[in-house]
């Protein structure tokens, strides 16, 4: 039996009383943040922090700013994910689990 897959969550740029959160990049200044926590045996070296990490993605939802949050996260460094979560809170952010589509049955 394989374990189930880490939960998904959306940060979105709407907070609570419905506003539309500024800076227009926070987006991507809260996932450059977390650029450095990545799965082992990642690139390292002088390159290792291009791009974002993918627990802590940037994105666009029917034209709302994003962060999708993956629970693995967690594991790796508590600290960076009640960072990412925090701030969400402390910004009065709306934050939503992702319901993903389940992978396809693998064919025998």
């Amino acid at each position: 039996m394989t374990a189930p897959k880490p939960r998904e969550f959306f940060i979105q740029g709407i907070t609570l009383e419905g506003k539309a959160f500024r800076p227009s990049d926070w987006a991507e200044r809260l996932a450059g943040a977390m650029s450095c926590f990545r799965p082992e045996g990642s690139a390292g070296g002088i390159a290792a922090f291009i791009g974002y990490s993918p627990y802590c993605v940037p994105t666009t939802v029917n034209g709302v700013k994003c962060v999708i949050v993956n629970e693995a996260l967690r594991d790796i460094e508590i600290m960076a994910w009640d960072f990412v979560m925090h701030f969400a809170r402390d910004n009065h952010l709306q934050v939503a689990e992702a319901c993903l589509i389940p992978d396809p049955p693998v064919k025998k």
